[in-house]
């Protein structure tokens, strides 16, 4: 007898901070056309983070417009809140991953500065439903990514990336680091691929932006440990599903571009104590707060002792 197996439930989560108002638009448009290319049901969320305990806008008529421009953008969407005190990437991932593990097939992190590729949920239920016949429902994915700081991202990064050289600095040309790239320019990428090329990594190795998780990984009890307050909350999710699951598969679909405009010139709106600055540059900008640096020390010192039963993690009381 043959089987007709449903379609794959997707939930997909993203946080928006406040000053993330210029560049969540795109992210949505990315987000709506892969919607409208699958037939099967996909959960979206969103946490529109409010607060000014630690970034501040340049002034209070500035910010409700920032905050009215984002709630604009996602009308559309029924699963949206408000969130006013301290709610960090960490904070929404954990809590995303516990909740829609239950009512879905698979969890993606969306981010605010990606670009979703069209054909993602089409190749995602491919991808869960060969899963499932193979008996293998615990595993992680990720799509090919854009040009990363070292060899040890090759893996990860799509083939047009891969042999481009590294530039410092570089913001014009499309392969750099610090490129911002358009949806048009992603779809005209993919839109070339006609095969799927899709590999297992013989370890896991990912960052937050675009991460595919089975609901199974955070069923058996891998998630973001609530010592991670802040950022690493990718590695210390790695950390935590090998620990407990060990080296499940991490597949990689390398020839479907998934775009992380990290250093996009307007990722960071109005931020007071940021006028100025190259807006290109993230680092630098957050490094203009005493808070960010702190915040930054704590949570590396907390991931590198997550496992150290000496340790008592840090906190934003001790930041702030």
């Amino acid at each position: 007898m043959n089987y007709i197996m449903k379609k794959t439930k997707f939930a997909i989560g993203c946080l928006v901070q406040w000053y993330e108002c210029d560049i969540i638009g795109e992210y949505v448009e990315s987000l709506q056309e892969a919607i409208k290319e699958y037939n099967g049901e996909i959960i979206v969320d969103f946490t529109i983070f409010t607060g000014e305990q630690l970034e501040k806008c340049i002034s209070a008529k500035k910010k409700n417009e920032c905050i009215e421009k984002i709630g604009n953008i996602l009308l559309e969407f029924d699963n949206v809140r408000s969130i006013n005190k301290i709610h960090s990437i960490a904070d929404y991932r954990r809590e995303f991953n516990d909740h829609y593990c239950e009512i879905s097939d698979v969890l993606v992190w969306g981010e605010s500065d990606a670009l979703l590729p069209k054909q993602m949920f089409i190749v995602l239920d491919q991808l869960h439903q060969q899963s499932i016949k193979i008996n293998n429902p615990k595993y992680l994915a990720f799509f090919g990514g854009c040009k990363m700081w070292d060899d040890s991202w090759k893996n990860l990064e799509h083939p047009d990336f891969t042999d481009k050289p590294f530039i410092e600095g570089d913001t014009k040309n499309w392969w750099s680091l610090r490129y911002t790239m358009s949806k048009d320019e992603m779809n005209k990428i993919n839109d070339k691929t006609d095969e799927l090329d899709v590999i297992t990594l013989p370890h896991h190795k990912f960052n937050g932006c675009g991460l595919i998780i089975s609901s199974e990984v955070i069923k058996a009890g891998a998630n973001i440990p609530r010592g991670m307050f802040f950022v690493h909350e990718d590695t210390a999710f790695m950390y935590m599903t090998n620990k407990i699951l060990g080296n499940i598969p991490q597949y990689v679909i390398r020839n479907i571009l998934l775009v992380h405009n990290r250093k996009h010139h307007s990722k960071r709106c109005s931020v007071k104590g940021e006028e100025g600055i190259d807006p290109t540059n993230t680092g630098l900008l957050r490094d203009q707060h005493n808070w960010y640096k702190k915040a930054y020390e704590y949570s590396t010192q907390n991931l590198n002792n997550l496992f150290n039963p000496n340790y008592k993690f840090k906190t934003w009381k001790d930041v702030l």
